[in-house]
């Protein structure tokens, strides 16, 4: 069962839309969640800093979550740096991620690589574990170096 709240977050003095999409059949705590949602939209560029995350009780209503799931997940989003608390005004970003990705032009030869797979017949899921098994084996702990092989570019 899928859960999701879309909020207007304020971000240099516009509203934005932002969600967070909770999969209580994930086998993921809904905090760690939030928690990486809100990180994945900070190296995206979807948040920056001094955005407004949707407050506590917006997430609580439209995701049926405990408050203190919410909090927990706030609490730890600002013991990592990246937001901070502030009474009565919300909670706000305050760090970043890394360079934003998401005018990255590997965005754009990623989303060709998807569609293709899609094309080719495999599903959302049977895309993300075959992409998160090649970044497992680039990038797991026994690697000597931090450069990858180089891999011949093919042509389809």
């Amino acid at each position: 069962m899928h859960h999701s709240t879309s909020s207007l977050v304020q971000s240099g003095g516009s509203l934005v839309a932002f969600a967070f999409r909770i999969d209580r059949s994930s086998g993921v705590p809904s905090y760690v969640q939030i928690v990486q949602q809100v990180q994945q939209a900070l190296r995206l560029g979807q948040l920056e800093h001094g955005d407004r995350l949707p407050t506590a009780r917006a997430v609580v209503e439209a995701t049926a979550l405990n408050p203190n799931t919410v909090l927990k997940a706030y609490r730890e989003l600002e013991s990592q740096g990246l937001v901070e608390t502030r009474r009565r005004h919300g909670t706000f970003v305050t760090g970043t991620l890394g360079a934003s990705a998401g005018d990255s032009p590997w965005r754009a030869e990623l989303a060709d690589v998807a569609a293709r797979a899609r094309t080719a017949g495999l599903e959302r899921e049977d895309l993300a574990a075959l992409f998160t098994a090649v970044l497992e084996d680039l990038y797991s702990s026994t690697r000597l170096t931090k450069e990858p092989d180089a891999v011949p570019h093919q042509q389809s």
